[in-house]
């Protein structure tokens, strides 16, 4: 049985915290993973960038409300869970994710969760597990399932390298000279094309 798995910003909608940063100015808000490896580092950051401006979550949700899927993420979404199980992994987190989950169908995602004061601004992060993204690729794979996995960032290339089968999809030009080895797709279309051979396999 086959699965495949799918990173969220930059492949089924647009970057988050870039939104954010357009939205607010605060041009470090752009930084993403990637450009930072180290999400700890580049999660603390985050924090301390809305704390000096005293943006709550609430703020952050308000943006998250006005983004859409990517052009075309929703009906390729659509054609690949008519085809095979898919599950979205990402580092964001259950307080960001509902509203494009509902965008997008309510696919099933495995992400974080966020520490939130009595003020309502963000103090902290949970991660449900360390490496993540890895260890769902290997605890699938111990389920009996051959894995796809996808993504764009630094965060995303644990689980590709491990995965059965896996390709970048859009990644910036330092990623892509970092890892020449791993296939890239940018379209939809190639991107179907990669999962239904790895599907037929």
């Amino acid at each position: 049985m086959h699965i495949v798995c799918l990173d969220l910003e930059g492949v089924l909608v647009p970057e988050i915290w870039i939104a954010v940063a357009e939205k607010t100015g605060i041009e470090k808000l752009r930084l993403t993973t990637r450009e930072v490896p180290d999400y700890h580092k580049l999660m603390q950051g985050r924090i301390d960038i809305l704390k000096a401006n005293n943006l709550s979550l609430k703020d952050i949700q308000d943006v998250i409300a006005t983004v859409a899927p990517l052009e075309g993420a929703k009906a390729f979404l659509e054609e690949l869970r008519s085809k095979t199980q898919v599950v979205i992994l990402s580092d964001t987190f259950e307080e960001f994710a509902s509203p494009l989950m509902k965008q997008l169908g309510w696919p099933t995602i495995f992400c974080n969760s966020l520490k939130v004061d009595e003020n309502d601004m963000i103090t902290g992060i949970v991660m449900r597990q360390e490496d993540g993204k890895r260890k769902a690729i290997e605890a699938l794979r111990g389920l009996g399932f051959k894995t796809f996995a996808s993504g764009d960032s630094y965060n995303d290339l644990a689980m590709i390298k491990i995965a059965d089968s896996g390709c970048l999809f859009r990644a910036p030009e330092n990623i892509l000279k970092e890892f020449p080895e791993l296939p890239l797709v940018t379209e939809y279309s190639s991107f179907l094309k990669v999962i239904n051979n790895f599907l037929e396999k």
